[in-house]
């Protein structure tokens, strides 16, 4: 049986800002973000399986997603938690804000690295993530290739 590769789209809305950025990206703003995660594997072959003839249940991988990226970071602010933005964040979440502190600098290159660390840690065996691109704007976008991070 021939691999094959799926592609499911996601929307959210994001907040960030890039401490120590030259541009206007340095104060706090947002994004409306397209993430579009492409697995790869084989469809199933048992007839009598539920799932025959698919290489994951595309509610399978939404739940992944939405588990693991969609429902944490939408509607957030992501901050730096090594810099001046900490206190930023911390009056925000006293106001009841959503923030999300990183160990990197929140760009959609480095975002698409760590959401593709958390949806390959919830995938089945037999299934391998492909592929990630997160849009940040209508003609700005980050890419992840597992063939580029073996």
């Amino acid at each position: 049986m021939s691999y094959i590769r799926i592609t499911k789209q996601f929307n959210f809305e994001t907040g960030h800002a890039l401490y120590g950025y030259d541009g206007k990206c340095r104060n706090v703003h947002g994004h409306s973000y397209k993430l579009s995660v492409t697995v790869i594997g084989k469809p199933i072959e048992d007839a009598n399986h539920v799932k025959y003839g698919m290489v994951i249940d595309f509610s399978d991988l939404k739940k992944i997603v939405q588990e693991e990226i969609v429902l944490k970071f939408d509607h957030a602010t992501v901050f730096n938690q090594n810099t001046p933005h900490i206190e930023l964040a911390k009056e925000l979440e006293d106001r009841g804000h959503h923030v999300i502190l990183v160990d990197y600098q929140p760009t959609s290159e480095n975002m698409v690295i760590d959401f593709a660390e958390r949806i390959k840690s919830r995938l089945p065996e037999n299934i391998g993530l492909f592929s990630l691109r997160l849009q940040e704007t209508e003609s700005s976008y980050a890419e992840w290739f597992q063939s580029d991070n073996e």
